[in-house]
């Protein structure tokens, strides 16, 4: 399921178009203040960002900027109808489209679905490749027998690579918020995952960020 942020500060158009997407098949979070959003789009796995420009505490143009230099989340920029500049500053800095308000729903819709398209579903890092459309990982040309949590989990940590990842971060993105029970589970498809990569080829591709959590570089 798609998981798609909404940065709006006018509640009736957030809440229209998060129950439209919902109504979609799509996952939400609705975030209105800019600061808040930059935190959540860096910290959390988001598929699509639809972007306002006039937000409370940080505009939607540095929060767009700001992304962009450790991210390449998909974002569709909404502005005012006479903000020509601000189409412009978003595109020339890294937005994958732009709305103008007021919109039609089925337009945004279409853009979304448009852009998720163009969504990267290829990692590599050396030799393991993994491609979330077909749904196989491989290392060094050989298919690596993982259960879909496994999977799941291993494409996680690719996409925030570099970036060291709590238990807690782990078990919403990939178990769910309603998850019951405790951190553990991650701990042990991390050694699942070990066994099946690192333990097998003589390499360290996840490492152990002591009281952290895990981290793959």
């Amino acid at each position: 399921m798609y998981h798609i942020l909404i940065v709006e500060d006018e509640y009736k158009i957030a809440r229209f178009v998060a129950l439209e997407l919902e109504h979609e098949g799509y996952r939400t979070t609705v975030i209105s203040d800019g600061r808040q959003a930059l935190d959540a789009a860096l910290n959390e796995d988001f598929d699509l960002i639809v972007l306002d420009v006039m937000l409370p505490s940080l505009n939607g143009i540095e929060v767009l900027r700001r992304l962009r230099q450790v991210k390449d989340t998909p974002v569709i920029i909404l502005t005012a109808r006479d903000q020509i500049v601000d189409k412009v500053a978003g595109l020339d800095i890294g937005a994958n489209d732009y709305m103008t308000k007021p919109f039609a729903i089925e337009e945004l819709l279409a853009r979304i679905r448009a852009n998720l398209k163009k969504k990267t579903f290829l990692h590599e890092i050396g030799k393991l490749k993994i491609d979330e459309n077909s749904h196989i990982a491989s290392y060094d040309g050989n298919e690596l027998d993982l259960t879909k949590k496994e999977f799941d989990l291993l494409v996680y940590l690719i996409k925030n690579r570099n970036k060291v990842i709590s238990r807690e971060q782990a078990l919403d993105a990939v178990w769910g918020y309603d998850f019951i029970g405790n951190t553990n589970v991650v701990d042990v498809y991390i050694r699942y995952l070990r066994s099946k990569i690192d333990d097998v080829y003589g390499i360290k591709l996840i490492e152990t960020v002591r009281g952290f959590g895990y981290v793959i570089r």
